[in-house]
C-alpha cells in the first residue's frame, strides 16, 4: 500500500542507532528501545511513574489525593477498577457516540461555511467536547477552549522562584488553574452536588474528593485525552491526505477496518514518544540489571518499530501487524500495564467519527505543509498549520 516515500513517518524524532534493546544513556538513564523489553518495563510491578511532572506532584501535602496518573500500587489499581466502566468500548459506544457524531457534524458544517479551517482547531473542539462529557465538565462558562489553550501552551516555561522567567511561569500557571477552577470545575461540582450523574466528577464526589483534587483529575484527563487526541487526529489526517491509496482504503472500509487503520498510524506515530518509570527494587530487563531507584525511559516510537515483533518494513503503514500481540494494534502508543491509557477506545473512535465525516466532503484538501514542534520531556509532538479547505458548496 503506497510506497516508502508516502508511508514513512511524518514526525521524525531521531533514532538511537543499532544496538541493544536496553542500554544506559549518557545521563545514566536506562534507554529501552526494544518491543519485548518495553513490555517488561511497562508491566513491571517493581516500578513507579516518573516524569510527566511527578516531581511537582510529590511536593503536595500527604493529605491531598494525587490524580490517578500519579498513583501507583494498590490505591492506583483500585481507582482504575472503579472508573474502568466509564471507558469500556460498550459504554463509550452507548453513551458518547451520539455526542461524537453531533460534534463532528457541527465541525464539518463550520468548515463548509468558512471554506477553510485549521485541523488542530477542529480536532481540539472534538476532543474537548468528548472528554468533558466523560468527566461531567458540562456546566462551563463560555471560553473553555481558550482557557485550556492557555493552560497547555505550545511552548512551556519552567515554573520556579529562582528567576524572573520562572516566577512569571509560576504565576501564569497558577492563574490558569484558578480560571479553570472558577469557570469550569466549580460550576460542575455544584451541579453534581444537586443531582448525581453517571460520570467521573460524580464518582470523585462520592469518593469524598475536594474541589482542588477534582480540578487536578480534570486537568490530568484534559492533558491525556484532549491534547493528545488533537495531535492524533492531525497526524492521521496528514497520512490520509498524502497517501491516495491509504485514503481510498479508509473511505471504502467499514468502521472496524477504519479503526484498525488508525491504530496502525498511531503505532507508527505515537503522540507521546517517551514513557518513564523508576525502579523500586533491583530488576532485570532483558540482559540488563537495573538497580533500585534507577530511571528507565521507554522509547515508544522505536519499540513500536521493532522489526523482530512488527515484521518487515516496520516504518511503513500495514494495518493488522499487531492484532494478536502485546497491548494491541497501536503498540505502546497508549502505554501498557497498570498505567495503560484507559481512554484508548475513546480516542480512536472519536478520531474516526470526525475524520470519516471530513473525508466524505467533496473537494476536501490540505493546503500548505504542517509544522511540527516537540515536547522534549515526553518526546511528544504538536502539529500546527495543517489547513483544510473545501468548496463552500460541498455537501
Amino acid at each position: 500500500m503506497g510506497d516508502a516515500r508516502e508511508s514513512v513517518r511524518k514526525v521524525e524524532r531521531g533514532r538511537g542507532g543499532p544496538g541493544c534493546p536496553v542500554r544506559r544513556g549518557a545521563d545514566g538513564t536506562w534507554e529501552v528501545r526494544g518491543y519485548v523489553a518495553a513490555r517488561e518495563v511497562l508491566r513491571a510491578t517493581d516500578t513507579v511513574q516518573a516524569g510527566l511532572g511527578i516531581e511537582t506532584v510529590e511536593k503536595l501535602p500527604a493529605r491531598v489525593r494525587r490524580p490517578v496518573l500519579y498513583q501507583d500500587g494498590p490505591g492506583h489499581r483500585e481507582q482504575r477498577r472503579q472508573t474502568a466502566r466509564f471507558f469500556t468500548p460498550r459504554h463509550v459506544d452507548e453513551h458518547y457516540r451520539e455526542l461524537m457524531t453531533r460534534v463532528a457534524e457541527e465541525q464539518t458544517a463550520a468548515l463548509r461555511a468558512a471554506g477553510t479551517a485549521q485541523l488542530s482547531d477542529l480536532s481540539f473542539t472534538m476532543a474537548i467536547e468528548v472528554v468533558s462529557g466523560i468527566l461531567g465538565l458540562t456546566h462551563s462558562r463560555p471560553g473553555l477552549k481558550s482557557r485550556l489553550e492557555r493552560f497547555f501552551p505550545e511552548e512551556f516555561g519552567q515554573p520556579g522562584l529562582t528567576s524572573l522567567r520562572g516566577l512569571y511561569w509560576l504565576l501564569r500557571q497558577n492563574t490558569n488553574w484558578l480560571r479553570i477552577h472558577l469557570a469550569d470545575v466549580r460550576p460542575a461540582i455544584r451541579a453534581h452536588q444537586k443531582r448525581e450523574r453517571d460520570d467521573l466528577i460524580s464518582h470523585l464526589l462520592a469518593e469524598g474528593c475536594s474541589g482542588a483534587e477534582i480540578l487536578g483529575e480534570c486537568l490530568t484527563y484534559a492533558a491525556a485525552g484532549m491534547v493528545t487526541t488533537r495531535e492524533f487526529i492531525c497526524v492521521a489526517a496528514w497520512h490520509l491526505f498524502d497517501d491516495p491509496e491509504l485514503l481510498g482504503r479508509y473511505r471504502a472500509a467499514e468502521e472496524p477496518e477504519r479503526l484498525d487503520l488508525l491504530r496502525e498510524i498511531l503505532r507508527l506515530e505515537p503522540v507521546v514518544g517517551r514513557l518513564s518509570r523508576r525502579a523500586t527494587a533491583p530488576m532485570r530487563v532483558g540482559e540488563a540489571s537495573i538497580g533500585a531507584g534507577e530511571l528507565l525511559t521507554v522509547f515508544v516510537d522505536e519499540a513500536n518499530a521493532d522489526p523482530d515483533v512488527v515484521g518487515r518494513d516496520p516504518e511503513l503503514l500495514r494495518p493488522g501487524r499487531l492484532r494478536d500481540l502485546g497491548p494491541g494494534p497501536a503498540g505502546f502508543a497508549f502505554g501498557d500495564g497498570a498505567h495503560r491509557c484507559p481512554g484508548a477506545a475513546v480516542a480512536v473512535l472519536e478520531a474516526d467519527v470526525l475524520l470519516s465525516r471530513l473525508f466524505a466532503l467533496d473537494g476536501l484538501r490540505m493546503t500548505g505543509r504542517p509544522r511540527v514542534s516537540f515536547k522534549d520531556e515526553i518526546g511528544g509532538y504538536e502539529i500546527r498549520e495543517l489547513t483544510v479547505t473545501v468548496p463552500r458548496s460541498a455537501k
